[in-house]
């Protein structure tokens, strides 16, 4: 019992020090490299730029953190409730403290090269995207609408999100100029290249899984995640013990929930992670995942 306390505190410090540093650097994004270049950031964030500016060319003066709180206040309630507690409370922690800090950090040009102010703008905005969604939660925002798109109806947010992005870019050329336009592509490509390589870098993944207590691990395995399993025996050289391989093919947004059900059964599990170019045969998505739920409920 007074393990899992610690691991748990553990946890929860973790995720609160991942919760600081991610908003304080998409902060960092915004303030010093994004809105004075007038650069606009994907999804929430840049709605949220969009509008900020638009009011400061009429001469009304409000913070784009004010326009990120407001968008993830109903955002936050409808993860409540559709969602689960877990995952939206600390996401909506880190839309909030982005949020705080977007408007105590002032707005000072740090480049007055844009090409630079967006490249360093993407890069940070990355960062800041990756590691929450690394741990199991995210930036708030259009993150959760895409948690609760995939549980209610099965389908991806991708083309919502490349509506809003591409509707962002062009409302920047058509404001601010398409060279606006243009360094808003760059900082949106930056952005995604860097959450691909620090979470994964490819959509798919192999994962093969050397342990002795291949009976437990299965379990949790199969309650966590809905994914075919191949059980191969195994023999350790140095150790000179059987073991057995789990072979599994997962999506990047499920190895969170991979790595911590091998760790909490059989934390001296050896997990190799091999990228997956491609697969052929029965790969479910997630609608197939949301009808096999409902069917096992």
């Amino acid at each position: 019992m007074r393990i899992m306390l610690e691991k748990s505190r553990r946890e929860v410090g973790k995720h609160l020090l991942i919760m600081i540093g991610s908003a304080l650097i998409t902060a960092i994004a915004l303030n010093e490299f994004l809105v004075p270049g007038k650069i606009f950031s994907a999804g929430i964030n840049g709605v949220s730029q969009i509008i900020a500016t638009l009011l400061q060319m009429g001469g009304i003066h409000v913070s784009t953190g004010w326009f990120i709180l407001l968008f993830n206040i109903p955002i936050g309630l409808l993860g409540w409730f559709k969602v689960g507690r877990g995952f939206t409370v600390y996401s909506i922690m880190v839309a909030v403290l982005t949020s705080v800090l977007a408007i105590v950090v002032p707005v000072s040009n740090i480049s007055n090269n844009s090409l630079l102010a967006a490249l360093f703008g993407g890069i940070l905005t990355g960062v800041g995207v990756a590691y929450p969604l690394k741990n199991g939660f995210s930036t708030g925002g259009m993150d959760i609408v895409a948690v609760v798109l995939e549980k209610t109806t099965g389908r991806t947010i991708g083309t919502l999100m490349m509506i809003i992005n591409f509707g962002i870019v062009i409302v920047a050329g058509f404001l601010f100029g398409w060279e606006s336009a243009l360094y808003t592509i760059i900082s949106i490509y930056a952005m995604s290249r860097v959450v691909d390589s620090i979470h994964t870098r490819h959509q798919k993944l192999t994962a093969f899984i050397v342990t002795t207590q291949q009976d437990a691990v299965i379990a949790e395995l199969n309650q966590r995640l809905i994914r075919g399993i191949t059980v191969m025996p195994s023999f350790g050289a140095y150790t000179r013990k059987e073991s057995a391989v789990l072979m599994t093919v997962i999506s990047r947004y499920e190895l969170y929930e991979l790595e911590h059900a091998v760790k909490d059964v059989d934390p001296h599990a050896f997990v190799n992670l091999v990228n997956t170019v491609d697969i052929e045969g029965n790969f479910y998505d997630e609608t197939a995942q949301l009808k096999l739920r409902q069917h096992q409920k």
